[in-house]
């Protein structure tokens, strides 16, 4: 192999690194592998055992994707201890090409290339294929991206939606907002819609219903949600979804996003049939007057694990990234 066969590209969280090579040109990936952060000093050394876990010695450019802010050269992941400068890796390993863009640009780079199968529809259709798409997903924290599309292609736009202020629609999410703002300030929805964000929310229902609050994990409440053992939790679980639609719908009014909403990350897919039988339909569709609007808007769960190494692939070639 030379490295005018392959490209690499990753998409690097806090806890995992994923890596893979793409052909000259191409969008799928190869060779996947997931590494975990603690196990290496830093990306170089990373990159350099997956290189020789592949048998590829060299490889003409690069995409990676971080969970980060990206700003000029110099990137520090928020989540784990690697620190690098992106010109100084990238002479270091004599590419040709280096992007390092956020982790999810690339998640909303990479929805128009997953395979159909790989999506769920929730509701909502046809939407329009010329209009925007608004890409959203809770996980460590609520990642907020669109895409706007061009003649042959798409612009990702890289925003911060998920920390849009929470809107309560009633007295108990006005009692939710009072519990998270003595705790936190400002509260925006990220405070509820992420990991750590349900169980918030679950701890502000306990207090809201003067009840004990048990559970101290997001991943301990999903499980007792679904298996019936705590209503409370139960409870949340819906909540955390209901709000998740009204979240989406915002999204799709503020982004002319008929074109369809893709909702990414890890947490859903772990509850997939609780998600679908949820009030998410209820709070993405009750806009009111724009009802119409929003009902015709297909919404998808995106069940891809790699979508953002997909994306990271796209961007290789994409000119406006």
């Amino acid at each position: 192999m030379t490295k005018t066969n392959y490209s690499l590209v990753g998409d690097i969280g806090g806890t995992n690194a994923r890596f893979a090579l793409v052909r000259s040109g191409a969008i799928t990936p190869e060779a996947v592998e997931v590494l975990a952060c603690s196990d290496y000093d830093n990306l170089d050394s990373a990159i350099v055992d997956y290189l020789h876990r592949t048998g590829v010695e060299e490889v003409q450019d690069v995409c990676l994707a971080v969970a980060s802010p990206v700003r000029g050269t110099q990137v520090r992941m928020t989540n784990n201890h690697w620190r690098f400068d992106s010109e100084e890796v990238r002479s270091q390993f004599g590419w040709s090409a280096f992007k390092v863009i956020n982790d999810f640009t690339a998640m909303a780079l990479g929805v128009p290339h997953v395979a159909a199968e790989k999506l769920i529809h929730v509701c909502g259709g046809p939407g329009s294929a010329c209009r925007p798409r608004l890409v959203i997903g809770p996980g460590t924290g609520l990642g907020v991206s669109g895409l706007v599309p061009l003649q042959n292609g798409w612009v990702p736009l890289m925003t911060e939606g998920g920390h849009v202020d929470f809107a309560p629609t009633d007295d108990t999410e006005m009692a939710v907002l009072r519990i998270l703002k003595a705790r936190f300030g400002r509260v925006s929805v990220e405070r509820i819609l992420c990991g750590q964000g349900l169980l918030n929310l679950y701890q502000a229902h306990a207090e809201i219903q003067d009840v004990a609050a048990p559970l101290d994990a997001p991943e301990k409440i999903t499980a007792a949600a679904l298996d019936h053992s705590d209503a409370l939790a139960r409870l949340t679980l819906r909540h955390f979804c209901e709000i998740l639609g009204r979240v989406a719908g915002n999204g799709v009014l503020t982004l002319g996003g008929t074109g369809g909403v893709y909702l990414c990350g890890g947490i859903l897919p772990r509850f997939i049939d609780f998600f679908l039988e949820s009030p998410f339909q209820k709070g993405f569709e009750d806009k009111g007057r724009m009802r119409p609007l929003l009902e015709s808007t297909p919404v998808f769960v995106v069940m891809e694990g790699y979508t953002g190494l997909l994306g990271a692939a796209e961007a290789l070639n994409n000119p406006e990234v």
